[in-house]
């Protein structure tokens, strides 16, 4: 249990859910159309760009490779982890998650440096959360740097979708202008960094990690909802992953990286990449309108002095 917790996000630790009952499945939400960013980055085979993280039992590689699974059982959950460390880039996959009831059951999608800087990592999180009787799955975010875990920037969302009858995309864009949250292409939040002290946002290598696991203490409604193990093994398919940006050379200076990404689109500093189009403004404006139900930045009883970021 110890190893299985060294290796996922520790936003888990101050997060509580609010109590709201909506369906995905009742919200005739149609969302707007915007350029398919996920379209402009190769898909890497993911037993080859990946290394078992944990439970290595529980994840099966198919499909000659581009696609994986993980499972969390009651023995165990399961992940991977990049093979290669990056300082900025575009990373995004394709996900299915486990259909049934699933409280307390969290799949993650994020970039963290724990492994390396214990006591001041860095992290970037997609937290997908398992749903009880009335509750569907939600996906929650955050962003915090030099282990910062007491100053949670959480965001939390309602699906447009059903995410366990097909694949979805989840993918993150970080780069040293902003770090953007984009779900099926539409950006649902944008932490623009000249915004914040340099400290508050990551800085350092990180590696791009996938995994499923047991948040019982927190996940659902708090912890109300534990995993319920006779609905598992639950199981989340992962695809089309992508990895572009800089790839972190520890033999070089900090400052030096190499692009993965062959066609030319920098993640890092194209222009393309640097901010958003009005098209994705307007879909990230409906996407916080329509879905958006916790905001850190509205959360005054947790803060009593709001982040800088939310003034």
């Amino acid at each position: 249990m110890t190893h299985l917790h060294q290796n996922l996000p520790f936003s888990f630790l101050l997060i509580f859910s609010l109590t709201t009952l909506v369906s995905s499945h009742s919200r005739p939400y149609s969302p707007p159309s915007v350029t398919h960013i996920t379209n402009s980055f190769p898909h890497v085979t993911i037993e080859s760009a990946f290394s078992n993280a944990f439970g290595a039992s529980n994840v099966k590689f198919l499909s000659n490779g581009s696609m994986a699974t993980l499972a969390l059982d009651k023995i165990s959950g399961s992940g991977l982890v990049s093979q290669s460390r990056y300082s900025y880039g575009f990373f995004s996959a394709a996900i299915k998650l486990p259909a049934g009831l699933s409280p307390g059951v969290v799949v993650a999608f994020y970039l963290s440096n724990a492994d390396k800087f214990p006591h001041n990592h860095d992290e970037i999180d997609i937290e997908l959360l398992g749903h009880d009787k009335r509750n569907d799955w939600v996906i929650q975010t955050n962003i915090y740097a030099n282990g910062s875990v007491r100053t949670g920037r959480e965001e939390k969302f309602y699906l447009w979708f059903d995410p366990t009858q097909q694949h979805h995309y989840y993918s993150i864009l970080w780069n040293s202008y902003h770090t953007v949250f984009f779900v099926d292409n539409i950006p649902v939040r944008e932490f623009i960094h000249k915004n914040t002290p340099s400290f508050i946002y990551p800085l350092k290598p990180m590696s791009l990690y996938a995994t499923i696991w047991d948040g019982s203490e927190w996940a659902t409604h708090g912890g109300k909802y534990p995993v319920n193990y006779k609905y598992g093994p639950f199981v989340v398919s992962l695809a089309e992953m992508e990895l572009s940006g800089c790839i972190n050379d520890p033999k070089s200076p900090i400052s030096s990286c190499s692009k993965s990404n062959p066609s030319g689109l920098d993640p890092v500093d194209g222009a393309e990449f640097i901010k958003l189009s009005q098209q994705q403004i307007g879909a990230m404006d409906w996407a916080r309108r329509k879905l958006m139900f916790y905001s850190y930045c509205n959360d005054r009883t947790r803060y009593k002095v709001l982040p800088p970021e939310c003034q």
